[in-house]
């Protein structure tokens, strides 16, 4: 029987349910309605729950959105075992042939973030759920969207993550000259069925996951605590700003965190204050250690 994973989001009505195997190839597709899950048969059983708002369908996951009605832990193990059973008992996931004719539309905007070299485009369907950053166009191998990006001569870094793409560009242009361009040109591309992350990439990161985890479970007590912080605390906010954070290090004798900074976070003329007075202050606090410093590996 196919084994569902249950995975919260950064959005708390959202919640993924997250198959062994990739359930589509290089697309993403989001329902709203029962009538909009023509191509779904597991989405179109899905809506007759009356708490499901919108499912997103993309790579190895369904995503539900749900209405206030419920608590997700009152039913999301119903939902990920009704799930289950569908799969089980051969039912068809997603029916790619019904949906060719149909061309998704999505929206786009762009949001600024603390950077002001950064925008942060947020797009109306998940794209990944792994960060990934790319700093020039021979690193784009795997996501052809970058790519295409780094071919306008303003664009100097990409990075992508969950909902939404983070532009960094050189001083030669205003933002308000390029926006209206980069946001069309991003649409057009997604609703276009673009591949945004190649799949192999995706299996790829899966496994460094999983290499991780268990590198986590040799660190040191403070080095995983540390992890624990900047995974609860610091991470969304930072992603909220159009970038990420990543633990790359702790030295016990000298009491120094360091931190790979990426996306809007990376080059911000702000990111030195916020890690000073802000990440380091929360961990020298909630470690209880005066004498905690925190340096960007990469500033």
């Amino acid at each position: 029987m196919t084994k569902i994973s249950i995975k919260e989001t950064q959005n708390p009505t959202i919640l993924k349910f997250e198959f062994p195997d990739f359930i589509t190839q290089n697309e993403s597709f989001e329902f709203k309605n029962i009538d909009e899950a023509k191509a779904s048969p597991l989405a179109q059983q899905l809506f007759y729950l009356p708490f499901v708002k919108t499912i997103y369908i993309s790579g190895n996951f369904m995503a539900i959105e749900k209405y206030s009605i419920v608590e997700w832990d009152d039913v999301k193990d119903a939902v990920a075992e009704q799930i289950e059973t569908f799969v089980s008992n051969g039912g068809t996931i997603i029916n790619v042939d019904e949906n060719k004719t149909k061309k998704q539309p999505v929206t786009v905007y762009g949001e600024t973030t603390p950077n002001p070299a950064a925008l942060k485009f947020v797009v109306s369907k998940m794209l990944t759920k792994n960060a990934i950053e790319f700093k020039n166009i021979d690193q784009t191998g795997a996501s052809p969207l970058a790519k295409e990006l780094f071919k306008f001569p303003y664009v100097k870094e990409v990075f992508i993550d969950e909902n939404y793409i983070s532009v960094t560009k050189y001083e030669i242009n205003d933002w308000q000259e390029i926006t209206l361009e980069l946001r069309s040109f991003i649409k057009q591309y997604i609703e276009n069925g673009g591949t945004v992350l190649d799949e192999n990439f995706i299996q790829a990161v899966t496994a460094k996951e999983d290499t991780k985890a268990k590198e986590f479970d040799n660190l040191d007590v403070t080095s995983q605590q540390i992890i624990n912080i900047l995974e609860e605390y610091v991470k969304p906010a930072v992603q909220a700003d159009g970038g990420n954070i990543a633990f790359d290090s702790y030295n016990e004798t000298d009491k120094t965190v360091k931190v790979i900074l990426q996306g809007a976070c990376s080059g911000c003329p702000s990111s030195t204050f916020t890690l000073k007075s802000g990440i380091e202050n929360m961990l020298k606090s909630m470690l209880n250690d005066d004498n905690i410093k925190v340096e960007a590996v990469n500033a």
